[in-house]
């Protein structure tokens, strides 16, 4: 998955898995890549592209693949029934009018994902935003888009943010630059009820928020905005996600996601949970 997207059809996170599954049962058995292309009458890139969650999981193609790896019945049956769910586009597919095709996989790591580990310098993190700050950030992004369209990415945005409800919401760790909340997004009263929202999801138990002061100077954060992921099912790997211009790169490689969760670490040590809201009640003592 260390790669860059910019098209395409993104994958469920259940699909991700069941390829890893596939990938799993091809190296146990000692089947190359050539010879479960053959098997299928495919090239090696295909079984390839199927392993890593680059295309539909083909049920015909999965039966076959399974019975050449020497799987029984029950076990094909039950894998097919997986492949046909995990086809099925996620909720999010809704949106795909107004949503950049590379960032889809996002929201979809984002929905299964169990921690989740966030850079931002430029704009408080899409989870924790107001909706009237989260118009106002995404009509700077996409200055060309109609009115229809700008609702259409805000609700998608607030929809996003259930995932934070409930007993099973994932953990959240944020690390800001300080130069967030200096950005007036939408004027003094759409910053007051942003840095309100801040304050209030601060006290949650699952969420953590980290101001990087500007008195921190240089520091090795100061990067382009990333998130970490981490998941429950051990088929699943950790991810990093960062944005570009026009498109997005996720990357899995352990020396990747490493160094990104080191980064994201070692800013948090410039800056405690206690200076981070003392910090939010300056602010908004600015924009009263």
């Amino acid at each position: 998955m260390s790669e860059a997207r910019s098209g395409g059809s993104a994958p469920t996170v259940l699909r991700m898995i069941l390829g890893r599954r596939l990938q799993d049962m091809r190296q146990n058995v000692g089947t190359s890549l050539e010879d479960a292309a053959r098997a299928l009458r495919v090239k090696p890139l295909t079984i390839r592209r199927l392993e890593k969650a680059e295309v539909a999981l083909k049920p015909l193609y999965v039966e076959k693949l399974l019975e050449t790896y020497g799987a029984d019945r029950q076990e094909i049956d039950e894998f097919v029934a997986l492949a046909e769910r995990a086809n099925e586009p996620g909720w999010w597919h809704a949106y795909r009018d107004v949503v950049p095709s590379w960032f889809t996989a996002y929201v979809s790591l984002e929905t299964s994902a169990k921690t989740l580990r966030t850079y931002e310098p430029h704009y408080v993190t899409g989870l924790l935003q107001t909706r009237d700050y989260a118009r106002g950030v995404l009509r700077g992004g996409f200055p060309n888009g109609s009115e229809e369209e700008l609702e259409r990415r805000v609700e998608l945005r607030l929809r996003r943010q259930s995932l934070l409800e409930g007993a099973e919401a994932p953990t959240l760790w944020v690390v800001m630059e300080e130069t967030v909340l200096h950005r007036a997004v939408g004027g003094s009263q759409v910053m007051r009820e942003q840095i309100d929202r801040l304050l209030e999801v601060s006290e949650l138990d699952h969420v953590s928020l980290d101001i990087v002061p500007f008195s921190a100077g240089a520091h090795v954060g100061a990067c382009a905005p990333f998130t970490y992921f981490r998941f429950e099912e051990p088929e699943l790997p950790d991810v990093v996600y960062s944005e570009l211009l026009s498109a997005s790169v996720y990357l899995d490689e352990r020396v990747d996601v490493a160094a990104h969760l080191e980064v994201h670490s070692r800013m948090s040590l410039l800056t405690s949970s206690e200076d981070s809201t003392a910090l939010l009640n300056r602010m908004r003592k600015e924009y009263s």
